[in-house]
């Protein structure tokens, strides 16, 4: 998969790498996500199981920022709107787009930014109880020497 290496130091450009491979994906399977034949609970393991791992690659060692959390929370939001599909309006009765709170209430999993910070608590666990003659590197680098 590869991951993005700035000479600042900066996941920036390594996220937005890893939206850009998730939307490809997400547009790949885009036809299934809005399937009517198709279960929701097919639906969402489809995203858990083939985009969300695409786009979560190599996230322990992120630190973000408001506006990256934002990027990955908007990203999220359009494809389950994709999956839950429009709701009719009871007022208007017209087609109209879920908002964030109705999407929270459909999709019982933790949110992508939740999912980051439990993996990197997950990391530094692990980078913690290694010993002090082991050098750490990125997840996604192994342990090479």
């Amino acid at each position: 998969m590869g991951t993005t290496l700035t000479y600042q130091k900066s996941v920036a450009e390594e996220i937005k790498s890893r939206l850009r491979s998730g939307n490809a994906c997400y547009h790949s399977v885009q036809n299934l996500l809005s399937s009517r034949l198709l279960s929701k609970n097919l639906k969402i393991k489809m995203y858990r199981n083939i985009i969300l791992p695409v786009v979560l690659y190599g996230c322990e060692a992120w630190s973000l920022t408001l506006r990256e959390e934002r990027k990955l929370r908007v990203f999220e939001n359009m494809v389950l709107r994709r999956i839950f599909g429009p709701r009719r309006d009871e007022v208007t009765v017209e087609w109209r787009r879920l908002h964030y709170e109705e999407l929270n209430d459909l999709y019982s999993s933790p949110n992508i930014v939740r999912v980051i910070k439990s993996r990197r608590m997950g990391w530094a666990g692990h980078v913690a109880r290694m010993g002090e003659e082991r050098g750490c590197v990125g997840p996604w680098w192994g342990n090479r020497r």
